[in-house]
């Protein structure tokens, strides 16, 4: 009996250690299974926080290389910042005679603005005529304000801006024209930076500069930063900014001598196309000479759907001999804004780089 009874003992123990072993393997299998999850909930948080940070860097990079031309609020309003040489250029030492003309339609709250950034140029050979089209708004005052500043002024119900432009230029003789409107504004030094150019090279018909865009209370809201001049461009898309175009007297007559006042709108567009097609030597130059201001009451905000684009689609169809879709124009300047989006990230940068370099100049 005795080692019967040892037996069954000897056999529940093994039992026993058998039942403990698998209650020991269920407990690890279970703490295994916990674990796993536990990874799967992990691998599932670092791939959504890739795929977060994925989107975020696509979204970045959307944003760095979208092109800026065209877009005209890119930013939160901000002060006006400019390269410190922008404010030490002096006068030319071949002072040519640059006349201006101003256009003017009941701009009264913009108005004083743009007449004073181009009477503060202190340019010695300045011809400047404010042409306003019979305002009502109290401009007249205000012209009257800086008449002792002026060439010559006048205050005359006009057809438009185009016709406005004709008449203050046909009083004038500078060799360098321009035409700035009334709600926008020169920026320092433009005119001694433009004329020392002319004087320097004597081939260059015509040429324009960098765009920062301003709102109500100038403050910059954007820049554009154009690339080298490209011709073939200008059949498709004008991205030119007029306010920092300035021309040869002699390739304006070459051209006809006068604005198309049958345009409302791309005045200027096709004033850049006939000297284009007149032979004129455009260049792009590396400085911002002037700035935009966009603001509800504009006119290129305000028309722009309606009769700027039947004006566009005339000029395209001009260049073309056919109807040209916006998609068509956009795709045809690919090229060039792949251009705009390097020279725009150089700029910035440099831009960076000269802020750094200031601040650790005031700090040492």
């Amino acid at each position: 009996m005795k080692d019967r009874y040892t037996s069954v003992e000897e056999q529940n123990a093994v039992v026993d250690e058998l039942l403990s072993a698998l209650a020991e393997r269920d407990a690890r299998i279970a703490e295994l299974e916990r674990a796993s999850a536990e990874l799967q909930s992990a691998q599932k948080a670092v791939q959504l926080a890739a795929k977060v940070t994925l989107a975020s860097l696509r979204v970045h990079a959307l944003l760095l290389l979208r092109p800026k031309l065209g877009v005209l609020r890119q930013y939160a309003p901000r002060p006006i910042r400019l390269p410190r040489k922008h404010l030490v250029t002096g006068p030319p030492q071949a002072s040519l005679k640059i006349s201006v003309v101003t256009p003017s339609l009941n701009q009264a709250a913009y108005l004083e603005r743009t007449i004073r950034s181009v009477i503060e140029q202190n340019y010695s050979n300045l011809e400047y005529i404010v042409q306003d089209g019979g305002s009502r708004d109290g401009s007249a005052d205000i012209i009257r304000k800086y008449a002792p500043s002026l060439t010559r002024w006048e205050s005359a119900k006009d057809t438009g801006q185009a016709q406005a432009i004709n008449r203050g230029l046909q009083h004038s003789n500078g060799e360098i024209m321009a035409y700035l409107n009334s709600d926008d504004f020169f920026l320092p030094g433009a005119l001694a930076y433009v004329a020392e150019y002319f004087s320097r090279y004597p081939d260059v018909d015509a040429v324009y500069g960098h765009r920062i865009v301003v709102d109500e209370n100038d403050r910059e809201v954007g820049r554009w930063v154009l690339p080298p001049h490209d011709d073939e461009v200008l059949s498709w898309v004008d991205y030119l900014p007029q306010e920092s175009f300035f021309w040869r007297r002699s390739i304006w007559e070459r051209a006809g001598g006068r604005m198309d006042e049958s345009f409302q709108f791309a005045i200027d567009w096709d004033l850049i196309l006939r000297f284009r097609d007149a032979g004129a030597k455009f260049v792009r130059l590396p400085r911002f000479l002037a700035a935009f201001r966009v603001h509800s009451q504009q006119k290129t905000s305000a028309q722009m759907e309606d009769i700027g684009l039947r004006e566009v689609d005339r000029l395209r169809r001009r260049c073309h001999g056919r109807a040209v879709s916006h998609v068509e124009a956009m795709n045809a300047a690919v090229p060039y804004l792949i251009r705009h989006i390097v020279c725009d990230r150089l700029m910035r940068l440099r831009g960076m780089v000269d802020t750094l370099l200031h601040r650790s100049s005031r700090v040492c």
